[in-house]
């Protein structure tokens, strides 16, 4: 394997050096996900504020990036998140990630802040940071345009108006609308006054065996030549809006219902039927899911530059806020990704505001499906004006501050558009995730609706989606298998489908050809549970605590109409699940002791681990 060394740079001072990545952390936590956070574990002091000076961004990527492998179209990007307080860890995908990979340095590490706004490029091998004069104050689709004019056949990671105003709900917009979203790392960026990152790469990523792995490489992809991804590349995501309200768990009147009578009018098959001028891919995939769409709506034009929205932005738009004006919601995804805001919050924000104004809370008046409002406030957020202000700290902080009991968030983080009382193993996963509300992490109990859902893992037998008996294992084991994807940095969609399309034997054999590391089923999952229990780890170090672990209190009313009206998540039974989810976790209180460190082979964490919280209790105390 090729020494990985990472981009080590200091905005503070303008230093830009190598950060070497031992050997034996590869061996142990492969890449993405676990060795950003191996770095995080290492770096960060615990006293941290996430938008201080002391806060470190890491982008990340696997041992695949920069391959073609399809599926391996992303990349991660992990620090402390200013909605959480804590750890966060966002995925991507695009271009970025096989072109930072193909640059010579497999991440980027950014410390301090700059004096000034400046721009960081890394081209045929040369890093170096650039005055960011004339993009900052921009948004992400001036900032490229003025980026690729100077740098063609490049890739850009970039914050908008959002980021640099450190809206909560800031996110990193890469390519103009691939989002690294949820955590808030948007906000982070712009408090370094890093305006953007640009990466073009020159070189060839070493692999242990070239030409096994390409021959492997193009197996795996007429694996996915079948027709089995037809639906997905036609409608993308949004394909399954109608088949979600039709089981009852779609999102509808900020999670109050779970069916939306107008599902079919902002559909994937409608959009394909109306705007969608197109279909975009991520480096080495021939899917082409990612939508691109041109339309108007209140007299804005709705441009393919911009991409097209998505399942998430569709629901949280759509069926959340009871609009189904599907021009609507592409202006608005338009809007979020030049400002850089999340999708999902802006929805969730948006959704909040409705109920508040119907119940007399606000003194806005926002009515529900008012597609002129969620425009308003998306604006408004943006731009940290009106109630956006309020809305740009934190959507949970403001809604203790008027006594709303409504807004949709855990840990601070607003709910994707997944509802867990139609999917209870996911509500466990919901409420003890280290980084708020995800789903990206989660058991999808309609994922083992199949027979023989994942056999090489003893998973044979459809389980109740309605249930949380005999859950707490089973949300162990795929949390462990999606975190092991993370550290590859793998696709959802092309990596985590069950039964007949299980991968990961193909996988397994790739990662050894790549990378000379051989591993087994049960040595994958342990890859998984030792990166999750990391992230876990600092969790822990940083301050969140173990009673944060429960669901907004709509989630134990039941669904009231359509597939899965009556079921509710009952709370003392979610609670004493939880206990045993942890006790399978081999963790106390909540968070992994030290012998489960010591069985994950993390004995070296130990007292890093125990610096960190004695650093940040005494802070807190």
């Amino acid at each position: 394997m090729e020494i990985s060394s990472y981009l080590d740079v200091d905005l503070s001072s303008g230093s830009l050096s190598d950060y070497p990545i031992p050997d034996h952390w590869l061996n142990l936590y492969l890449g993405g996900r676990g060795i950003g956070a191996r770095i995080l574990l290492e770096e960060l002091a615990g006293t941290e504020d996430p938008l201080s000076e002391g806060n470190i961004l890491v982008f990340a990527t696997g041992p695949f990036q920069g391959t073609g492998l399809l599926g391996a179209g992303r990349h991660a990007v992990l620090s402390l998140s200013p909605k959480t307080g804590s750890i966060a860890d966002s995925y991507v995908g695009g271009y970025f990630g096989h072109e930072l990979a193909r640059t010579g340095y497999h991440g980027i590490i950014v410390r301090g802040i700059s004096p000034d706004p400046v721009v960081l490029a890394i081209v045929e091998g040369k890093p170096e940071l650039l005055s960011a004069d004339d993009t900052w104050g921009q948004g992400t689709g001036k900032t490229e345009e003025i980026l690729k004019h100077r740098y063609a056949r490049s890739h850009i990671a970039s914050i908008g108006i959002a980021g640099e105003n450190l809206v909560q709900s800031a996110c990193i917009i890469h390519d103009r609308s691939r989002a690294a979203g949820r955590p808030g790392l948007g906000a982070v960026m712009g408090s370094k006054r890093l305006k953007a990152v640009v990466v073009r790469g020159h070189r060839e990523k070493n692999l242990y065996d070239r030409d096994r792995f390409q021959r492997e490489r193009i197996a795996y992809s007429r694996l996915f030549l079948d027709g089995s991804m037809e639906a997905l590349s036609s409608h993308g995501t949004a394909g399954f809006v109608v088949p979600l309200s039709e089981s009852g768990i779609l999102p509808t009147r900020n999670f109050q219902q779970g069916t939306y009578e107008d599902a079919k009018l902002i559909s994937g098959e409608t959009m394909a039927d109306t705007i969608l001028v197109g279909r975009e891919s991520c480096a080495g995939c021939p899917i082409r899911c990612k939508r691109q769409v041109r339309t108007t709506s209140m007299g804005r034009d709705v441009t393919p530059d911009f991409g097209g929205p998505e399942y998430e932005t569709v629901a949280a738009f759509g069926s959340l806020c009871l609009n189904n004006d599907l021009s609507a919601i592409a202006l608005a995804n338009q809007l979020c990704n030049d400002y850089g805001i999340d999708t999902i919050s802006a929805g969730v924000a948006c959704a909040f505001l409705m109920e508040a104004s119907e119940k007399g809370i606000i003194e806005e008046d926002i009515k529900w499906g008012d597609r002129e409002a969620i425009i308003r406030v998306i604006e408004q957020i943006a731009h940290r004006e009106g109630v956006g202000d309020n809305i740009a700290d934190g959507l949970e902080s403001f809604a203790e501050k008027i006594g709303a009991r409504h807004a949709m968030t855990i840990k601070g983080v607003e709910l994707p558009m997944h509802e867990p009382r139609g999917k209870q193993g996911l509500a466990i996963s919901y409420a003890t995730s280290y980084r708020g509300a995800t789903h990206m992490e989660a058991m999808h109990d309609t994922s083992l609706d199949i027979d023989e859902p994942a056999p090489e893992l003893g998973v044979r037998r459809i389980r109740d989606r309605f249930s949380l008996a005999d859950k707490s294992d089973m949300v162990k084991l795929f949390e462990d298998l999606r975190s092991f994807e993370n550290s590859l940095i793998l696709c959802a969609f092309t990596s985590r489908r069950l039964g007949k399309y299980y991968k990961y034997p193909e996988l397994r054999s790739l990662l050894e050809a790549a990378s000379g590391i051989s591993i087994s089923a049960s040595d994958m999952l342990k890859i998984g549970e030792r990166n999750y229990t990391l992230l876990q780890l600092l969790r822990k170090c940083i301050g969140l605590k173990q009673e944060e672990d429960k669901l907004p209190e709509r989630f134990h009313e039941p669904l009231p109409s359509g597939a899965s009206a009556g079921h509710a998540v009952d709370q003392h039974e979610l609670q004493e699940t939880i206990k045993k989810y942890y006790t399978n976790r081999g963790y106390a209180d909540g968070s992994p002791n030290t012998n489960t460190l010591r069985a994950l082979g993390m004995e070296e964490c130990i007292p890093r681990a125990r610096s960190l919280e004695n650093r940040s209790k005494t802070t807190r105390e």
